[in-house]
């Protein structure tokens, strides 16, 4: 059963950082994309991040290129969602997911598998 377990979220004022993670267990496919999503209260669910375990050049939303950073350790089938220079419309519940194969998708219908969420408040 594949599981997804995050953490890492939390309260932080305008211009701090925190580090989000999320671990994945429960397969064995060798190709797979992990991405951050995260949603605000009255708002859609917004694909933030992606990578995918074999390689290639990570997906950033236009509203946190710069300023955050995906990266993942396979060994640990955990990827990380680092996040700096925080603003209060960061403020969501953020959720890792996971997609099998190589190709990563481009909206949270392609992602089958989730997260509990970890909510981040960003207070000004």
């Amino acid at each position: 059963q594949v599981q997804l377990v995050e953490s890492g979220g939390g309260s932080v004022q305008t211009g701090g950082s925190l580090r989000l993670s999320c671990a994945a267990s429960g397969y064995s496919y060798s190709s797979n994309c992990m991405g951050w999503f995260r949603q605000a209260p009255g708002k859609a669910r917004e694909r933030i991040a992606v990578i995918r375990n074999v390689g290639g050049s990570p997906y950033y939303a236009d509203s946190v290129k710069g300023r955050f950073t995906i990266s993942q350790d396979n060994a640990k089938n955990t990827v990380y969602l680092q996040m700096n220079s925080l603003k209060p419309e960061d403020t969501a519940m953020y959720y890792c997911a996971l997609r099998f194969g190589l190709l990563c998708g481009t909206s949270a219908a392609d992602f089958g598998y989730w997260g509990q969420g970890t909510q981040v408040t960003v207070s000004s």
